[in-house]
């Protein structure tokens, strides 16, 4: 890609995501977000008057006296956003593809962490972690992260968020609050993963999907690629098993990951990406 077509593709998602992002957030982000901050401090000893519900039994078992738990609240919030880069992430039906409004998000997201302060840090995957940036402040910062948006491609074609995952658990130790931005398509198994992770950091999965997958046009006999699995296949669209076959497909995906991340305690939304998607957002924080 040319620098200049960087520069003014890197300047186009700025303006337009740093607008979204006081749409977003304007009023509660602080209660969506900072009200979760409470982070364990130590222990003490218990004082008359204190707390019940605070006492360590471990601790207090072990010492034969009792003691309490200390919290204090976590001023600042660290954002992790893993993005999915895989090839899959490239379908589009009309002018924008998945890959496009996950950028978006992703910047919105990071635009927020920047008006309140706040660390953001992105890691980009496919099948195996093909970038990482650790959370940092500041509007350059943002720039650094918005500019690999638009730039980076990925070297494998297939996607691995497990492997993802681990990593996020191996590398991130301060507890923070995570975005998975992905269309969750070849993505294998990864609850075990999600499991590990989860008992770090809070989870917020959000699932892109294309219109066209799940009602796919009638073009007659076409053959269709799948960048997964770099392969091809001559398909008729004309064919009600078809059409039922890739509704039924999408279908259960969108619902399989969202009865995943409910399971575990995380929060989740599918995302039209042929449809605005802010209002969607800011109805899954206001929950």
């Amino acid at each position: 890609m040319e620098v200049s077509e960087l520069i003014k593709k890197v300047r186009k998602l700025e303006l337009k995501t740093r607008n979204h992002s006081k749409d977003l957030f304007t009023g509660n982000y602080t209660s969506t977000f900072k009200g979760k901050g409470m982070a364990f401090h130590g222990v003490r000893a218990y004082n008359y008057g204190d707390d019940v519900r605070s006492i360590d039994w471990n601790v207090t078992s072990r010492s034969q006296e009792p003691y309490i738990k200390e919290f204090e609240e976590e001023r600042e919030l660290t954002f992790i956003l893993l993005v999915d880069i895989s090839l899959s992430n490239y379908f589009g039906s009309q002018e924008t593809t998945k890959r496009d409004i996950v950028n978006e998000v992703a910047a919105t997201l990071a635009f927020s962490a920047l008006n309140n302060n706040d660390k953001v840090g992105v890691l980009f995957f496919s099948e195996k972690v093909e970038k990482y940036i650790p959370p940092k402040k500041g509007k350059a910062h943002i720039l650094t992260i918005l500019r690999e948006l638009v730039y980076i491609e990925p070297t494998r074609s297939t996607t691995n968020i497990g492997e993802a995952l681990l990593f996020l658990h191996n590398t991130i130790k301060k507890k923070s609050t995570v975005f998975v931005l992905s269309d969750f398509i070849e993505g294998g198994d990864f609850e075990k993963e999600l499991i590990i992770s989860r008992t770090k950091h809070d989870f917020y999965g959000l699932q892109f999907y294309d219109t066209m997958e799940e009602n796919f046009p009638n073009l007659g006999l076409v053959e269709l690629y799948n960048p997964e699995k770099l392969s091809y296949e001559w398909v008729d669209t004309s064919s009600n098993i078809f059409k039922n076959h890739m509704k039924s497909n999408i279908q259960n995906n969108l619902k399989n990951h969202k009865t995943l991340f409910k399971k575990l305690g995380g929060q989740y939304c599918a995302i039209n990406v042929q449809e605005p998607y802010i209002h969607k957002l800011a109805q899954l924080f206001k929950k």
